[in-house]
C-alpha cells in the first residue's frame, strides 16, 4: 500500500515510521514546490506529484494549511482522507465555529468580526475579557491577541487596523475561566468504526503545547464519555476518515470545544509508547481501509516538547520508559525540534521520572516540566 502525505514535516516522518512495519509506503509532498520527497531524509524522489496521486492508495495531510489548489487536485482523485471539507474546517476558524454550531457542540461564546469597529459590540455582548483569533493561519500562539479591559480597545483597534478583515475575519471569543485544557484524539475508519484515546491534559506556555499527560488525571467515565460523544458527533457529521484531534476546555464537569485539528496531533504523541496502537498507525490503518487498533493506554504517560533548543544530554535515555523523538530540524526560536515520551505504571512514578528528566535538560526551555513533575508526585 502507498500513502501520500501533503506536508513534509515531523508528522509525515512519524507516519512513515509507523507505516513501515505494516508494509505501507509513505511519501510526502513538499507543498512549497509540489515535489515528492522522502519523509525522513527530505530528498526528492524520482516521481511527479501527478504520478504519486495516480499510484497512491490514499492521500492525506499532516497539517491543515495545505494550499487549496493542491487539496482540490487531491480531492478530485477520490482518494483524499479526511475529505477536503474537513481539512478546510481545520484551516478556517469561521468554518470551524459554523460546524460546531451546526452540530450543537458546546464551544466558547463568540462573534465573527469583519471590521475593527465591530469590537465595541463584542465587548457589549461578551464582556471585556476577550481573546481575538485570526480565522486563518494562526497556530502556536501566533495570530492571537488578548483584551483584558475596555481601556485597551483603542490600542488593539490600532494594531488590527492594517489587517484585511473582509478577506480574513477575526473570531472574537469570550475568555473562558476554564479549569484546565484537555484534548481527545480519536479515529474513524472508512467503515464508520470509531475509537477514541484517553483524554490528555495539556500544559501550554506562550500559546505552545509544552507537556501532555495521558490519561489525564482526575477524570472519570462520564467525562471520557462526554468527550467520546463530542468526537462521534463531529466525525460522523463530517463523514470523517482518519485521526481527528479535539482540543477542549474543561469547566466543572462540562467540556467545551476550543479547536479542531483534522490530522494526527502533538497532544497525541504520547501514544507512540503509551498506547497499544499509536495515533500514527491508526491514522494509516483508517485511510488504508484496515481494521483500527486498540487505543487503550498502557500506563500513565507524558509527552514533553523540545522547543527552540538542541543542546541537552542524550543520557536522558537512561530513564526507564523514556523515548526520544528527534525531528532533524535546524534550531529556531519556538520551533518544535523533537519530543520525549515517558511511560510508567503510576502517576507518582511518572512525576519522579519527569523530575529525573529535568536534570538532563536546559530548564529555561522547559518552563512547565518541574511544576508538572511535582504535581504528579503529589
Amino acid at each position: 500500500m502507498r500513502v501520500v502525505v501533503y506536508g513534509a514535516g515531523q508528522l509525515a516522518q512519524m507516519m512513515y515510521l509507523a507505516g513501515s512495519p505494516l508494509g505501507i509506503q509513505v511519501e510526502a509532498v513538499d507543498v512549497s514546490n509540489d515535489t515528492i520527497v522522502h519523509p525522513v531524509s527530505k530528498q526528492p524522489l524520482d516521481i511527479t506529484l501527478a504520478q504519486a496521486i495516480e499510484t497512491a492508495d490514499a492521500l492525506t495531510v499532516e497539517f491543515e494549511h495545505v494550499p487549496e489548489h493542491l487539496l482540490e487536485d487531491a480531492a478530485s482523485a477520490g482518494k483524499l482522507m479526511p475529505n477536503i471539507e474537513s481539512i478546510l474546517v481545520g484551516a478556517d476558524r469561521v468554518r470551524e465555529k459554523k460546524l460546531l454550531e451546526k452540530m450543537s457542540v458546546a464551544n466558547c461564546e463568540h462573534r465573527i468580526v469583519t471590521d475593527v469597529e465591530q469590537l465595541d459590540a463584542c465587548i457589549e455582548a461578551l464582556g471585556e475579557k476577550l481573546i481575538i483569533k485570526s480565522s486563518r493561519d494562526g497556530y502556536d500562539g501566533y495570530g492571537q491577541w488578548r483584551l483584558s479591559e475596555a481601556a485597551e480597545l483603542p490600542a488593539l483597534k490600532n494594531t488590527l487596523s492594517g489587517l484585511d478583515l473582509e478577506k480574513v475575519p477575526l473570531v472574537v471569543e469570550q475568555m473562558m475561566a476554564f479549569d484546565r485544557e484537555l484534548s481527545l484524539i480519536g479515529v474513524r475508519s472508512k467503515q464508520g468504526d470509531i475509537r477514541t484515546y484517553p483524554l490528555a491534559e495539556n500544559l501550554h506556555h506562550q500559546g505552545q503545547l509544552h507537556v501532555s499527560v495521558a490519561p489525564a488525571t482526575d477524570t472519570n467515565d462520564a467525562l471520557q464519555q462526554q468527550a467520546h460523544d463530542i468526537f462521534t458527533a463531529l466525525a460522523e457529521g463530517m463523514d470523517y476518515v482518519g485521526v481527528l484531534a479535539v482540543e477542549l476546555f474543561q469547566q466543572g464537569d462540562k467540556l467545551y470545544v476550543n479547536e479542531l485539528a483534522p490530522r494526527v496531533h502533538n497532544s497525541g504523541h504520547w501514544s507512540q509508547s503509551g498506547a497499544v496502537t499509536s495515533q500514527f498507525e491508526n491514522h494509516l490503518r483508517a485511510v488504508c481501509g484496515l481494521p483500527l487498533g486498540d487505543t487503550s493506554a498502557i500506563g500513565p504517560s507524558a509527552m514533553v516538547n523540545i522547543i527552540g533548543c538542541s543542546s541537552f544530554s542524550r543520557d536522558l535515555l537512561s530513564i526507564d520508559g523514556s523515548h526520544l523523538h528527534w525531528y532533524g530540524k535546524s534550531v529556531r526560536e519556538k520551533r518544535k525540534m523533537g519530543h520525549i515520551n515517558v511511560t510508567t505504571n503510576s502517576y507518582e512514578n511518572l512525576g519522579e521520572k519527569l523530575m529525573q528528566l529535568s536534570q538532563y535538560l536546559p530548564l529555561e526551555f522547559f518552563p512547565k516540566l518541574v511544576g508538572e513533575a511535582k504535581r504528579l508526585k503529589g
